[in-house]
């Protein structure tokens, strides 16, 4: 059964009108991507003028809080970027495009990939590492997390 969307998300994207790097339409690709996942489910931050986050979590999951993070960066609402962040040990990043970050996210060895222009490429690269992670996340018995 699909996540609900909050409506919390519904009017954050409702309100989201300049678009020109194209990330609100990876974003909610993305976030259709995540509702359509059994056992996931998603909780929604809203931080106006620093981001609006997405975290993704699986029911089977044990020890974390979600298997991904992802940012609307919103220091200029009128250009609003995405921040994609994982586990480290919970995707692959075999082109290097992604930014490992130490102990950034819930404490833990993150990377990070940013959609910070309009390149369907990395947005296509992002949401294969989101179906990798959303895979980790369900088989608890790999991640043991």
């Amino acid at each position: 059964m699909p996540v609900e969307i909050s409506r919390e998300i519904q009017d954050f994207l409702a309100g989201w009108q300049d678009d020109p790097l194209n990330a609100r339409d990876a974003f909610t690709n993305y976030l259709s991507f995540l509702q359509g996942q059994p056992g996931v489910t998603l909780e929604f931050k809203a931080r106006p003028g620093i981001s609006y986050s997405v975290r993704a979590r699986h029911a089977a999951q044990q020890g974390r809080e979600l298997f991904v993070l992802v940012d609307v960066v919103d220091d200029e609402p009128e250009i609003r970027w995405l921040s994609v962040c994982f586990y480290a040990d919970m995707i692959t990043d075999p082109e290097e495009k992604g930014d490992f970050v130490p102990s950034g996210l819930m404490g833990e060895d993150a990377a990070c990939f940013n959609l910070d222009e309009d390149d369907p490429a990395m947005r296509d690269y992002i949401s294969t590492r989101i179906a990798e992670a959303a895979t980790a996340a369900g088989a608890t018995s790999r991640t043991g997390s």
